[in-house]
């Protein structure tokens, strides 16, 4: 059961390791983009490419009796989640091994719709994945298997999607052979953290999570800007001195070791080569970025293409 990219790894690896894959639950499908057209998941495109002969099942509702009884009629020992949405139990008790879910985090820590983005967002050096057993609150299961998986300062929730995916689909091997032989004991996730005011959560994204604010210091703008590209994007609003301002994404920047000694949000350039940008404690270089509407460029490539001279506009 799963729907993004983020799931088709750990499909591929159990076929890869020969489990017969009984039946495949995605999303269904729902028109995107500006002609809406009809798109499908990336769980249901692979799935027809690759084990065509898998039945796909689409539900809009997950307690509807006919989908229920089209997943008895099944008969498989076990259900793996990766990316999916929230089971009912008469969904995760069906299976005679149970219903495992892959989390992009170490549990219980980032519990949650967007773990790989809060973890950059705050900082983390360490992240990883888990397996868990499904119960009836949401990442809360008992805990099967983790590994541990480690984030490099150039890592953007890109770079660290695709590095989890791997190392998740090969747990869920480890764990689907460990449940096999009866050889792996679940721990009860208080065990590793009574005191919830510790964890860390990771929400769904919003539109103001992503908002920068100058005011903040240099590497937390850092991590923000990591934590958001490839997607959503962290993004500014560009301000000229008539008031007028431009949406502008910042996709990719790095600390300069400069001391700041200027308003946050205030630029300096040689509107060739380079863009800083202050804040409340240094100065932010920016390397790569989007304007609305427009393709993202290296900030040269903007730089070249831009009028105006940007050390008399501001970010804010």
């Amino acid at each position: 059961m799963g729907t993004p990219e983020f799931a088709t790894g750990t499909l591929k690896t159990l076929i890869d390791e020969n489990y017969v894959i009984a039946g495949v639950v995605t999303a269904p499908d729902k028109p995107a983009g500006r002609g809406k057209k009809i798109s499908e998941s990336a769980v249901k495109v692979f799935t027809r490419e690759n084990i065509p002969e898998s039945p796909i099942l689409q539900p809009e509702k997950l307690k509807d009796p006919e989908f229920i009884a089209e997943l008895h009629s099944l008969n498989g020992d076990l259900f793996v989640v990766v990316a999916f949405r929230m089971l009912p139990e008469a969904v995760w008790s069906i299976p005679r091994l149970g219903t495992i879910n892959l989390h992009a985090s170490l549990l219980p820590q980032y519990r949650g719709a967007a773990p790989i983005n809060w973890c950059l967002v705050n900082g983390e050096t360490e992240t990883g994945v888990t397996t868990f057993l499904i119960d009836h609150e949401i990442d809360t299961g008992k805990i099967l298997m983790q590994e541990k998986v480690g984030i490099h300062p150039e890592d953007n929730a890109g770079t660290l999607h695709d590095k989890l995916m791997h190392a998740g689909a090969d747990l869920v091997v480890k764990t689907v052979a460990n449940l096999e032989k009866d050889d792996i004991t679940p721990i009860k996730q208080d065990v590793i953290s009574a005191n919830d005011s510790d964890l860390k959560k990771a929400p769904k994204i919003t539109r103001e999570d992503c908002r920068i604010n100058w005011n903040s210091n240099v590497d937390s703008i850092n991590n923000l800007i990591r934590g958001m590209t490839p997607f959503p994007g962290a993004f500014s609003k560009l301000r000229d001195t008539d008031g007028k301002s431009l949406m502008v994404k910042i996709l990719k920047s790095a600390p300069a070791s400069i001391n700041s000694k200027k308003q946050p949000g205030s630029i300096e350039s040689d509107n060739k080569t380079f863009l800083q940008v202050h804040t409340s404690n240094g100065v932010l270089d920016i390397l790569t970025l989007q304007l609305e509407g427009k393709k993202r460029m290296a900030i040269g490539d903007f730089l070249r293409g831009f009028n105006n001279d940007l050390n008399h506009l501001q970010f804010d």
